[in-house]
């Protein structure tokens, strides 16, 4: 029986050297969100839980010089209300463009949403915006619904199929767009 591999110490990821985490859109949501729902076994325990709205982008666990992702729960801004509350310390994440989908390489159907977050220092509507970028990952699909969960569980990811109510969440993926951009 194979042991299960942990690569997250204190919130930080920690791989071997010549170790890469380089997942695809379809593996962080099928493979990771998705398990992650479900309550199943993870390939990996490789992506630390972090509320990625209680600290700002530079002060997240993990290498600011390379990218990071995090299995986070998401606040809703107003009681009775679907919106985000992304607020930080110092600033905000700003939607920018449209949600993408993301389609499984079989059978192309529709397994998760991406949408893309810009960090601007400030409260809005005069913040400034930075380079530090976020991909936040959501579930589509509705059979989480449907899946049985232990007693007193909560459901840490994106719950949006099953009507939006209790804790939201993604798995945000965040950078410095310069750090990326000049490669």
């Amino acid at each position: 029986m194979m042991e299960k591999l942990n690569f997250v110490n204190n919130g930080v990821l920690r791989l071997p050297p010549g170790f890469r985490f380089h997942p695809t859109d379809e593996e962080l949501v099928v493979q990771y969100l998705r398990r992650k729902v479900l309550a199943w076994p993870l390939p990996a325990s490789i992506i630390p839980e972090v509320d990625v709205c209680k600290a700002d982008p530079w002060d997240l666990p993990g290498d600011l010089e390379q990218e990071r992702y995090f299995f986070s729960t998401r606040e809703a801004k107003y009681p009775n209300g679907n919106r985000s509350n992304r607020a930080t310390f110092s600033g905000y994440w700003k939607a920018t463009g449209i949600d993408k989908q993301i389609v499984s390489c079989r059978g192309n159907q529709v397994v998760g949403m991406k949408k893309t977050l810009v960090f601007y220092r400030g409260k809005p509507p005069q913040g400034t915006r930075t380079d530090w970028i976020m991909h936040e990952y959501r579930l589509v699909t509705a059979d989480t619904c449907n899946a049985p969960h232990k007693k007193n569980q909560t459901q840490p990811m994106y719950a949006e199929p099953c009507g939006g109510s209790g804790k939201l969440g993604a798995v945000p993926h965040i950078f410095d767009e310069k750090k990326w951009w000049c490669y």
